[in-house]
C-alpha cells in the first residue's frame, strides 16, 4: 500500500532509538533479501519492531528514499513463509517524493523462538549473532513444561500405525520437496522429525501416530469424539464415532463425517447463483488442528466435535493459556505442545505460527457467517462454536466486488475492520490503526470526527448505500470536479497519477484510483501508458 506523506510519522521514524524495535538501513537501490530475512527474524526474537528502508542509521537521520523491493507485497509474503511471523508493510513518501519501505514484524510466540533457516537470530549491539542458549531457554521456559516431548516409558516403535507415519511421509515430502524422505526408515524419518528419540518414544509420537492399542494402554486421553445431532434434544446422538488413535489416522476422516451433512446455501451475483457450504472444510480443519495442538494431555478428557444442522462446538480439555483470551487469540500465539506443533508443521498442515486462527475468523467473514464464539469456555475447557448460517449475503457480495490485489493484501484486522463496519458495530481501540491503510486503498472513507465507512462504490454494489453521509458524497463529488479540472487544465502533455495524487492530500490514494476509473467509465478522461508512466487525458480516448 501507499501513504501519503504525512509528516509526524516520518519524523517519529527519524527521532527514534535504534535497537530491538527499529532498525534503519539505506537501501538505496537494493537490499538484500537473505539479510531482510535474518534481521526480521532477529526483530520478532526481540519482541517484535520494525526494517526501515530509505533512512539513514547514523545520527541525525535523514531521508534518503529507497528502491529496495518494487513489489513489497510479494516481499511480505516470502518474509512470513521464511520466519513463520505476521510481517505487514507500509511504504511513506516525504515532501521530495522519497520512498521510506517499513516492515513491521510482529513478535515470536510465547516460549518458542523465531528461525530463519534453522538459526535463531538475535541482536547483540549493531550485530546479528546466534541467539544466545541462555536466552533460548529462558523463552521456552514461558510456555512451562512440553509434554508432548516428554518420553513415554513403556513404549516401542511397534505401537505406533505404519500407515499414520507413511500419511506424515507423504506430506512432508510434499511440503519439502526433499526426496530423500522417500527411501527413510521409518526410525530414521521419526527420529529426523523429533517424534522418537535415543531415550525412547515420546507423547507426541503416540498423539499423531499411535495405535488403538497402544494408546489404550499408555495415553487414553489422547481421543477424539464426533457426534452428530438434527436438534436441540437430549438424549443419545444419531451418530457417534470415537478415534482413539494417532492424529493422523483420523484427521480426514472427521472431516469426511462432517461433510456428510452438509448443506449448500446459495446467493445471487448478477445472473449467477453461487452455493457456499455450511461448514467450510479448512475452517473446519484448522479448528480440529487447533484443537488437538494445544489441548492440555496431561489432564483426562476427550475432545468433541458436535455437529449440529447450522452449527459445529469444538470441545477441548484445558483452558486458554495464561495471557490468552478470546479478545486477543488473533494477535498472541503460544504452542502447548511444542513438539506436536513442530511435526504438524513439518507437514505442511500448519503452516505458520497464528495462521490457523486466523484463517478461521478471515474464511467465517468472507462467508458472511458469525465470527467463532467461545463462549463457555473457562480455566479447564475450551468451547469454540462455528456457526455456518450466512448472516448476511450482500457481505459476501461486498468482498467480490473488492479487487484481487487488494484482498490479498488484506490483514486478517482488515477483514474484522470490514465486518465491523458493515454491521456497524464499533472498531476496537486495537483494530482503529487499520483504518488509514484500508482509507489509502479505497476501501473506507474517513467521514469526520473519527469515524469511517465502507466506501460509497462497495455500498452501493451491495444495496447499501445509504450509509454514506451526504457530506462525504459532496466532498468525494469535490475531489472528482477538481481531478477533471486538473486533467483539463494538462491535456495536451497529460497528467501523472502521482501529480493528481498530491492534490487530493485527504484522499488515499485506492481512494484517488476509484474516482479515476469512474470518470473513465464515463468517458471524460482516458489513459496511455503502463504503471507508474501512465499519463490521463482529458476526452474520450482515440480510436
Amino acid at each position: 500500500m501507499r501513504t501519503r506523506y504525512v509528516k509526524d510519522e516520518i519524523t517519529e521514524l527519524l527521532d527514534a532509538p535504534e535497537g530491538d524495535y527499529c532498525e534503519f538501513k539505506e537501501a538505496k537501490t537494493r537490499y538484500d533479501f537473505e539479510e531482510a530475512v535474518k534481521y526480521c527474524c532477529a526483530i520478532a526474537n526481540c519482541g517484535g519492531g520494525k526494517l526501515i528502508l530509505g533512512i539513514t542509521n547514523d545520527r541525525p537521520r535523514e531521508v534518503v528514499g529507497s528502491e529496495a523491493f518494487s513489489q513489497p507485497e510479494r516481499t511480505r509474503e516470502k518474509l512470513m513463509d521464511r520466519i513463520n511471523v505476521r510481517v505487514d508493510f507500509s511504504l511513506l513518501y516525504d515532501s521530495d517524493n522519497k520512498r521510506i519501505l517499513v516492515f513491521e514484524v510482529a513478535s515470536r510466540p510465547i516460549g518458542l523462538p523465531v528461525h530463519a533457516d534453522g538459526i535463531p537470530w538475535w541482536r547483540k549491539g549493531d550485530s546479528l549473532v546466534k541467539m544466545p542458549p541462555e536466552v533460548l531457554h529462558r523463552i521456552y521456559e514461558e510456555s512451562g513444561h512440553d509434554f508432548s516431548a516428554d518420553i513415554c516409558v513403556g513404549a516401542k516403535l511397534h505401537d505406533l500405525d505404519i500407515d499414520a507415519v507413511n500419511d506424515f511421509r507423504k506430506r512432508w515430502l510434499e511440503k519439502s520437496g526433499n526426496k530423500k524422505i522417500t527411501n527413510m526408515s521409518v526410525e530414521q524419518l521419526l527420529s529426523d522429525c523429533g517424534a522418537i528419540t535415543d531415550d525412547g518414544v515420546t507423547n507426541a509420537a503416540l498423539i499423531l501416530f499411535g495405535t488403538r492399542k497402544a494408546l489404550n494402554k499408555h495415553l487414553s486421553q489422547a481421543e477424539v469424539s464426533f457426534e452428530y445431532r438434527s436438534s436441540e434434544a437430549a438424549g443419545p446422538a444419531q451418530q457417534r464415532e470415537d478415534f482413539r488413535v494417532g492424529f493422523f489416522t483420523y484427521y480426514d476422516k472427521i472431516w469426511e463425517l462432517v461433510d456428510l451433512r452438509n448443506d449448500k446455501q446459495n446467493y445471487q451475483d448478477g445472473l449467477f447463483v453461487l452455493d457456499v457450504l455450511t461448514f467450510n472444510e479448512r475452517v473446519i480443519r484448522e479448528t480440529l488442528l487447533n484443537a488437538a495442538c494445544h489441548r492440555n494431555y496431561q489432564l483426562g478428557g476427550t475432545i468433541f466435535v458436535k455437529q449440529y444442522r447450522e452449527r459445529i462446538v469444538f470441545e477441548s480439555p484445558g483452558g486458554l493459556p495464561t495471557g490468552i483470551s478470546p479478545d486477543n487469540i488473533i494477535h498472541k500465539q503460544y504452542r502447548r505442545n511444542r513438539l506436536i506443533a513442530d511435526i504438524l508443521a513439518l507437514s505442511g498442515l500448519i503452516e505458520r505460527s497464528g495462521q490457523g486462527m486466523d484463517l478461521i475468523y478471515e474464511l467465517s467473514i468472507r462467508e458472511g457467517k458469525p465470527l467463532p464464539d467461545f463462549t463457555g469456555s473457562d480455566n479447564y475447557f475450551v468451547f469454540i462454536t462455528l456457526n455456518g448460517k450466512i448472516l448476511d449475503k450482500r457481505l459476501i457480495l461486498l468482498f467480490r466486488r473488492i479487487e484481487e490485489e487488494i484482498l490479498e493484501s488484506f490483514t486478517t484486522d482488515d477483514f474484522l475492520v470490514i465486518d465491523a463496519l458493515f454491521y456497524e458495530r464499533e472498531v476496537s481501540t486495537v483494530l482503529r490503526s487499520r483504518l488509514k491503510a484500508l482509507s489509502n486503498k479505497g476501501v473506507v472513507v474517513h467521514t469526520g470526527h473519527g469515524k469511517y465507512v465502507l466506501s460509497k462504490s462497495l455500498f452501493e454494489a451491495v444495496g447499501k448505500s445509504d450509509i454514506i453521509s451526504q457530506k462525504s458524497k459532496e466532498e468525494r463529488n469535490a475531489a472528482k470536479e477538481l481531478l477533471l479540472k486538473h486533467i483539463k487544465q494538462y491535456k495536451s502533455k497529460g497528467t501523472s497519477f502521482k501529480e493528481m495524487h498530491q492534490i487530493l492530500p485527504g484522499f488515499g490514494r485506492g481512494q484517488v484510483q476509484v474516482m479515476l476509473r469512474e470518470l473513465r467509465k464515463d468517458l471524460l478522461i482516458y489513459t496511455m501508458g503502463e504503471k507508474s508512466a501512465a499519463k490521463w487525458f482529458y476526452g474520450k480516448a482515440p480510436e
